[in-house]
């Protein structure tokens, strides 16, 4: 069942506003801000109040709009936000993402990150309770430093079906499921 074609935007717009001055961050750039597509697949609002906050210029779009038309907006980075449901259900929310992998940075949580993960190639699975609420403890892998997260979806992604080259950088401590992955592409760069 597609549940995010029930949620999504009508159309594109851009969104402005930033978060409340108590929750801006200092010494935050804003005179040469960074072009965010967000794909909204049920958006929370405060997201993209954070975003603005971060000095992001936001462009949100459709959960089914192509690629081809969100390379054409020149974005500096792409967003696959939240939203509810199996990502199994929107087959189109994935071919678009693999279609945008390797164009520019892109990122995603909850039904974005599931998105991505079978984008890459990944399979995920339903959880037998979800994961709802504040106090969730996430484990940084490489430090072992441990971070509190607020989550509120009902699929994961399984690890062991990720590629070479997509690691997971963090774990569920209550489940140890993947809380996030992350594509390792070489930057060196050579000259003739």
């Amino acid at each position: 069942l597609d549940m995010i074609s029930e949620v999504t935007c009508e159309k594109s717009y851009e969104w402005k506003d930033p978060s409340i001055p108590e929750w801006d961050f200092a010494g935050v750039q804003k005179e040469d801000p960074l072009h965010v597509v967000a794909y909204d697949f049920g958006i929370k609002h405060n997201i993209l109040r954070r975003l603005a906050s971060h000095g992001c210029r936001i462009t949100v779009v459709p959960a089914s709009t192509p690629a081809d038309e969100v390379k054409s907006l020149n974005p500096d980075g792409i967003f696959f936000s939240n939203g509810p449901g199996d990502p199994s259900a929107v087959p189109y929310a994935v071919e678009n993402a693999k279609q945008l992998l390797g164009e520019v940075p892109v990122f995603g949580i909850c039904m974005g990150h599931q998105v991505l993960g079978q984008a890459f190639g990944g399979k995920t699975f339903k959880l037998k309770f979800g994961h709802h609420g504040g106090n969730h403890p996430v484990a940084y892998l490489a430090t072992g430093r441990v971070e509190i997260s607020a989550q509120n979806h009902n699929y994961a992604v399984d690890p062991s079906t990720l590629p070479d080259g997509v690691e997971v950088t963090h774990i569920n401590l209550n489940d140890g499921t993947c809380a996030v992955f992350q594509e390792f592409v070489d930057m060196m760069l050579s000259k003739k």
